[in-house]
């Protein structure tokens, strides 16, 4: 799995963690002091990458989380049916079917972005 790990202090708005073992990108972060007999915690809600659900977790700040390493690749399309796409990955040339976004219009020989992880593809 391509993820690192990382305190959850070092975190911030509009970077990417794991939440329920699913990739997400962090839409709000706040901390609260420290209590008498604690430490800091922090409170991240994020929105599922590739699933669109939101979660939300709350931790200390010197705990460890894991971080995904998401891959930004671009891509062409080949060819449109329905509601998919055949992209093709302009570095190695690898094919695969794509699910088009409500709001995109696609037309084959489109260059795209798209984001990867473990096998998981959304464009962007």
């Amino acid at each position: 799995m391509p993820r690192q790990q990382t305190e959850v202090r070092e975190l911030d708005e509009g970077s990417y963690v794991m939440m329920e073992e699913t990739p997400c990108k962090i839409t709000a972060y706040s901390t609260a002091k420290p209590g008498k007999h604690g430490s800091a915690k922090a409170r991240v809600d994020g929105k599922g990458v590739f699933d669109g659900k939101k979660r939300s977790l709350s931790q200390p700040v010197d705990a460890k989380i894991w971080v995904p390493i998401i891959q930004r690749k671009q891509g062409q399309v080949v060819s449109v049916t329905g509601d998919d796409a055949q992209v093709m990955d302009l570095e190695t040339y690898d094919t695969f079917t794509m699910r088009i976004p409500e709001d995109e219009d696609l037309n084959p020989d489109d260059e795209i972005e798209y984001l990867e992880y473990e096998e998981q593809r959304k464009i962007v």
